[in-house]
């Protein structure tokens, strides 16, 4: 298993590496740069244009760009003179944001904050754990009683809600729930207090969960569904074994393979992709600061963004997978 883990890691370096050249490459081959997209430099000068893109390294060949943002690059220490290594993105370096004033670094803007005012990458990743678990606590034991109510009135209607929330979409949804509930029935505010620890998260954690909880709950109908036919099903219950034995310690844990599967994918995509939730519901996420640094061509920033969404995806794969062997055990790992 130690030896499994480690190989997959390093197959996420060079992952990382393909994903990052390409996103370079977009970003670098788009129009504009970030000195002429900003309407607070726009104003700039071409000699001042000039030092900036020097400084910056934007002046250099696109693979020597590449190389010093992704893997090092040797500079002069300005104090000593001497020359150094500067680390790139490969060690966590995710290098400056040029949309924020005071030469902030990508990490300070995503990941500094205070105890009364958290990290961006706190409330984007709180949001998307959130999310992940109102979706598996309510998509779960939804999709196994569907299953066990085939054809009953139960069943159509929790496949019917499923479907509709597929059908809505994250954004439909989180319009809905903010005029229903912050407007019509005034039960939360429009502009929510984030020093409250419990009650602005209700309504994005929902927005951004129920798309989720409704294809785990189908996947999950389908899957049960499935093993409700084989035959240990059936030589269980010629045992005479109750019906919640049966659902626990023979159909369930087989039936989960299917959903765990889709929880990696999803749990990286609900921690890094909150933008529609982040917006409506006002959160201070990284989900606008990606977007923002699209516009504004903010180069470390979209990099950082690409790089993250890789990495949390390489880990939560990672973890599926050693789910499959506590749940199958016929799976190893060799």
């Amino acid at each position: 298993m130690t030896a499994y883990i480690i190989r997959r890691i390093l197959w996420n370096i060079p992952v990382l590496i393909i994903v990052g050249f390409v996103t370079f490459g977009i970003a670098k081959l788009t129009p504009g740069g970030p000195f002429d997209t900003q309407p607070e430099r726009r104003q700039l000068s071409p000699r001042v244009e000039a030092i900036l893109r020097e400084r910056f390294g934007m002046d250099l060949p696109f693979w020597r760009q590449f190389t010093r943002y992704m893997f090092f690059d040797v500079v002069p220490d300005p104090r000593t003179g001497q020359w150094q290594i500067q680390w790139g993105a490969i060690a966590g370096n995710l290098g400056p944001t040029y949309a924020s004033r005071g030469a902030r670094t990508v990490q300070q803007e995503l990941f500094e904050g205070t105890p009364s005012r958290p990290s961006k990458f706190y409330y984007s990743a709180r949001l998307g754990l959130q999310a992940l678990a109102f979706a598996v606590v309510f998509g779960i034991p939804l999709g196994v009683l569907a299953a066990l109510r085939q054809n009953s009135w139960l069943d159509y209607l929790l496949s019917l809600s499923s479907t509709i929330f597929v059908a809505l979409g994250t954004l439909i949804t989180s319009l809905i729930l903010v005029i229903v509930f912050a407007v019509i029935l005034n039960w939360f505010t429009v502009i929510p207090d984030w020093s409250d620890p419990v009650k602005p998260w209700i309504l994005p954690t929902v927005a951004l969960g129920s798309t989720s909880m409704a294809f785990i709950a189908r996947l999950t109908r389908a899957s049960v569904l499935e093993v409700k036919r084989q035959d240990y099903i059936r030589t269980a219950q010629a045992k005479g074994l109750s019906d919640w034995v049966i659902i626990w310690r023979h159909m369930l844990k087989n039936s989960l393979l299917p959903v765990v599967t889709i929880l990696g994918p999803a749990l990286a995509g609900l921690i890094t992709g909150t933008l529609f939730v982040e917006t409506i519901f006002q959160v201070p996420g990284m989900g606008r600061t990606f977007v923002d640094a699209i516009g504004k061509r903010d180069y470390s920033m979209i990099m950082a963004g690409s790089l993250i969404y890789v990495f949390f995806l390489g880990i939560a794969n990672l973890v599926v997978d050693i789910a499959y062997g506590v749940l199958d055990p016929r799976i190893s790992y060799k």
